[in-house]
C-alpha cells in the first residue's frame, strides 16, 4: 500500500477515487507544527529559528495516525498545495514522521484530475527547500512584528490591539484615502448641454458644451453659465465634424487570485474571505450527484494569467461548437503576465469545460455555482473574439461655443455573449455616453429643442471597497494575494475599520492607530518599504540571501524604535458619536473604548453614568412575565441571535428565556411548531414536541401535508407574492397564492 498525504478530509477524498486501491490518501488538516500560542517561539541566539510544535492535540493526535500510517506503507508522497505554505506543511511532515530527506516523495499538480495526478505520482522531487525558508522567513518576520509592536499599542493606547507587517500598512492606504476625502474642498462647475434635432430625422440628442474659441472650457459659476446660454439661445447649431470609427473591446485574460476575489466582491457580493473559502471547495473538490466527488477548478492562489495549450484548445473547441466560428479568433488569445508575478502556477479555470455550471447548478451550494460560473465564464470568454461598436463623434458649432456628442453601438457581442462587463451606474458627467444619433453631416444645421444646465461640483476620491483595496495592495506590491482574504479579516476583527454600504471607513481606533505607527514606527506602515521587503522574502525562493539575515535587516531597526515608544506619551483615545439615546437621562451615549473593548456611555457624564453594552443599542424592555426563579419581571433584550427575556434581578439573578414565536401546527403530531436560531444563527423552525417528535422545516411550515406527495407544505414568496409550495423539491405541488386578508 502507497500513501499520499495531503492538507484537507475533501482533498484526500478527491485524490483517493482517481488513484484506486493500491494507494490510501490520509489528511493533515493543515499545519501539523507551528509557533506556540502565547510566547514568542523565535530563538534570538540561534539565527531567529523557531520553536515549531504540535500546539494543539488534535495536531498531536494527526502526527500519530500519519506514523502508524506511514510504518503500513511501502511508499510515502506529500501531496500538499502547490506553493510556499504547502512545501512548508510537507517539509514538516517529512521531519514529523522521518521520511527521508534525501528520498523523491514531493508531488505537485495544479489542478486535481486523473491525468494531472496521476502524472505528479510518476514524477515525484525533492522538498524545495527555497520555498520552506521563503514560507519560515515570512512567519517569523510576521511574528516578530505582531508580538513586538501589539504590546506597545496596548499599553500607549488600549488593550486587545495588534500591529501587523502588511495589515498596518493597508490599513494605512484606507486612512490616507479618509484624510483626502476629509480635506477635500468641493469646486462649482455648470454642466450645459442642448437637446438638438435634425429636422426631419429622428432621434433627438443631447450636445454637450466643451470649447470656446477652439480651447476646452470649464463653466466656473452662474455668471458665466448665464453668459454662455445667453449664446446658445440666439445662434445657429451647425454641425462642424464627424468622425466614425469602429472601436473593439478585447476580451479579460483568465482570472489570478486577486482579479477573482476583485470580480467576485463586485459581482456576486461575497466578502474576499468567502470567495477564497469557497474557491478552496472549489478546488479540492465537492460531492455531485452520480459523479461523486470532483474537484472543478485549478489552483486557486496564482499570479499567472498563463494557461496550459490543452486548456486553451478544449476552450477554442467549445467555443465553436457552442457559439459558431465568427466567436473565435484566428489564433489563440495569449495574455501577458505581470513582470513582478512568480508566475508559478496557471491562471485560474476550470478543469473540464464539459461540467458546465448550469450542469451542476442544483448539486451544489448557490455560492459554489456562482463563483464556478465566474471562473468558467470569465476563462472562456478569453479566448474568444473581442466585442466590436460603431463609434461616432459630432462637433457642433453655435457662435464662439462647440458641443459634443458621441455615439457608440454594438454590432457584434464577441465575448460578451459569454462573459459581460460590469456597469457603471453612474453617468459621465461631461457626456452622454452611447446615445442613438441620426445620420449626420458636415454643414446640416440642426434645430434646438432646449437647453439644459445644471450646477454640480466636483467631488472627492472615492473611498476604498473591498474589491478596491484589494487591487490597491495588489498594485502597489504590499501583500501577496493568497493574504488579502485575511488580511481584510484582521482589519474587521480589530475594528480598525467597518462598512459603509460597500465603502470601507477607518474607525477613530483604526485612525489613531496608524498615526501613532506613522510617529514611532514609519517604516511598518509605509507602502514602498513594505513592498520592497515583499520582494526580498520572495527572493529567498531562489536560494539568495539567507532568510535569517533578511529577517534580521527588518528586526533590529525596529527595536530602537520601540525603546522611543515607549518613552512617549499614552495616546487618549476620542470618543465615537452614537445616535443611541440614553434611556435614563434622554442625552445622546457616545462610544468609549475600554480595557475590554468598546461600550457605550452616557455623554451626559459624571451627572449620569449609564453605560451599556454596544450589542445592546436598543433599551431593555419590561414585560409582565415573572421571573420563573426570584419572582421579579422579567425583561426583552436585543441579542447576537434576536430578542430574549432577562430577569430585571441581574446580577443577583441571572435566568434568561428565549422568545418562542408560535408559526404553525406540526403537520406530523399537531403540537405548536415555533422559530428557533442555532448556535450559528440559522433560523429554522422546529415542533416543540422534540424528541418525542422529530420535526424541523428550513422554510415556514403550513401545518399541513402536500396532498400529492405526503411532505409538509411550506409558504414562499414567488414574485412578491407569498404562495403554497411544496418542501419535496421533486414535487410539482403548487397550492396557489396566499391571501393576505
Amino acid at each position: 500500500m502507497k500513501l499520499v498525504i495531503v492538507e484537507s478530509p475533501a482533498k484526500a477524498k478527491t485524490i483517493g477515487k482517481y488513484l484506486g486501491p493500491d494507494y490510501r490518501v490520509d489528511a493533515s488538516r493543515g499545519h501539523i507544527w507551528d509557533l506556540p500560542d502565547k510566547e514568542m517561539g523565535v530563538d534570538f541566539d540561534h539565527n531567529y529559528e523557531p520553536s515549531l510544535t504540535a500546539r494543539k492535540p488534535e495536531q498531536a493526535e494527526t502526527i500519530e495516525r500519519l506514523k502508524k500510517a506511514v510504518a503500513n506503507a511501502e511508499k510515502v508522497y506529500l501531496a500538499t498545495d502547490p506553493d510556499r505554505e504547502g512545501e512548508a506543511i510537507s517539509y514538516h511532515l517529512q521531519c514529523a514522521l522521518n521520511l527521508d530527506p534525501n528520498e523523491k516523495n514531493r508531488i505537485m499538480f495544479n489542478e486535481i484530475s486523473k491525468k494531472a495526478v496521476n502524472q505528479a505520482i510518476q514524477n515525484p522531487d525533492y522538498i524545495n527547500k527555497g520555498l520552506v525558508y521563503a514560507q519560515q522567513a515570512r512567519r517569523v518576520l510576521d511574528r516578530l512584528v505582531g508580538y513586538t509592536l501589539s504590546p506597545v499599542l496596548c499599553k500607549k493606547i488600549t488593550g486587545k490591539l495588534s500591529a501587523g507587517r502588511v495589515q498596518s500598512a493597508a490599513l494605512r492606504i484606507i486612512v490616507d484615502r479618509e484624510k483626502e476625502i476629509q480635506k477635500f474642498k468641493p469646486e462649482e462647475f455648470w454642466h450645459v448641454a442642448a437637446v438638438l434635432e435634425k429636422p426631419k430625422a429622428k432621434p433627438q440628442f443631447t450636445a454637450t458644451l466643451a470649447e470656446k474659441d477652439g480651447k476646452k472650457i470649464k463653466i466656473k459659476n452662474k455668471e458665466q453659465c448665464d453668459a454662455a446660454l445667453e449664446i446658445l439661445k440666439g445662434n445657429e447649431y451647425v454641425v462642424a465634424s464627424v468622425k466614425k470609427s469602429q472601436t473593439l473591446t478585447r476580451p479579460q485574460p483568465p482570472f489570478t487570485t486577486s482579479t477573482m476575489q476583485q470580480d467576485a466582491v463586485n459581482k456576486l457580493r461575497m466578502s474576499s474571505a468567502a470567495v477564497m473559502s469557497v474557491a478552496q471547495q472549489l478546488y479540492e473538490g465537492i460531492d455531485i450527484g452520480d459523479m461523486g466527488h470532483v474537484a472543478l477548478v485549478t489552483y486557486i492562489r496564482t499570479d499567472s494569467v498563463r494557461v496550459s495549450t490543452d486548456a486553451v484548445f478544449a476552450a477554442r473547441d467549445h467555443i465553436e461548437q457552442k457559439y459558431g466560428k465568427q466567436y473565435l479568433p484566428e489564433k489563440p488569445n495569449f495574455y501577458a503576465t505581470k513582470k513582478q508575478a512568480q508566475d508559478a502556477h496557471e491562471a485560474i479555470r476550470p478543469i473540464n469545460l464539459e461540467l458546465t455550471p448550469e450542469s451542476i447548478k442544483d448539486k451544489v451550494q448557490r455560492n459554489q455555482y456562482l463563483l464556478y460560473k465566474l471562473i468558467y465564464e470569465r476563462f472562456l470568454a478569453s479566448q474568444a473574439v473581442p466585442a466590436t461598436y460603431d463609434s461616432v463623434s459630432v462637433g457642433v458649432n453655435c457662435g464662439n461655443y462647440t458641443l459634443t456628442a458621441t455615439g457608440k453601438t454594438l454590432t457584434f457581442n464577441g465575448f460578451l455573449a459569454i462573459y459581460g462587463e460590469t456597469k457603471s451606474k453612474e453617468k459621465n458627467d461631461d457626456e452622454v455616453e452611447n446615445a442613438v444619433l441620426p445620420q449626420l453631416s458636415v454643414g446640416d444645421n440642426l434645430k434646438l429643442i432646449k437647453l439644459n444646465s445644471e450646477q454640480r461640483f466636483t467631488k472627492p476620491p472615492a473611498r476604498y471597497t473591498e474589491a478596491s483595496i484589494i487591487k490597491a495592495m495588489e498594485e502597489k506590491g504590499i501583500g501577496r494575494p493568497s493574504t488579502y482574504a485575511t488580511i481584510m479579516q484582521t482589519l474587521y476583527k480589530r475594528e480598525y475599520i467597518k462598512k459603509d454600504g460597500k465603502a470601507l471607513v477607518p474607525s477613530n481606533l483604526g485612525v489613531q492607530v496608524t498615526e501613532y505607527l506613522e510617529q514611532y514606527f514609519g517604516e511598518v506602515v509605509d507602502i514602498q518599504f513594505t513592498a520592497e521587503m515583499e520582494d526580498k522574502l520572495d527572493a529567498i525562493e531562489d536560494n539568495g540571501e539567507p532568510w535569517y539575515k533578511v529577517v534580521d535587516s527588518f528586526y533590529k531597526p525596529m527595536l530602537k524604535e520601540v525603546d522611543v515608544a515607549m518613552q512617549g506619551q499614552k495616546i487618549s483615545l476620542q470618543d465615537e458619536p452614537s445616535d443611541v439615546i440614553c434611556d435614563k437621562c434622554g442625552s445622546n451615549m457616545v462610544i468609549k473604548t475600554g480595557k475590554y473593548g468598546k461600550y457605550l456611555a452616557c455623554s451626559n457624564y459624571p451627572a449620569c453614568s449609564n453605560i451599556r453594552s454596544l450589542k445592546e443599542k436598543t433599551p431593555p424592555k419590561e414585560t409582565d412575565i415573572v421571573c420563573d426563579i426570584c419572582g421579579s419581571k422579567m425583561l426583552e433584550r436585543q441579542g447576537k441571535y434576536g430578542k430574549y427575556l432577562s430577569c430585571s434581578n441581574y446580577p443577583q439573578c441571572k435566568n434568561t428565556k428565549p422568545i418562542v414565536e408560535t408559526v404553525a401546527k406540526c403537520p406530523k403530531c399537531g403540537k405548536d411548531v415555533v422559530k428557533r436560531i442555532s448556535k450559528r444563527g440559522v433560523v429554522f423552525f422546529g415542533c416543540t414536541g422534540y424528541p418525542t417528535c422529530d420535526f424541523v422545516s428550513w422554510d415556514i411550515p403550513t401545518g399541513e401535508m402536500c396532498p400529492d406527495c405526503g411532505a409538509h407544505l411550506i409558504y414562499k414568496t414567488s414574485r412578491g407574492k407569498k404562495v403554497i409550495r411544496c418542501s419535496n423539491k421533486d414535487c410539482n405541488y403548487d397550492g396557489g397564492e396566499v391571501s393576505e386578508s
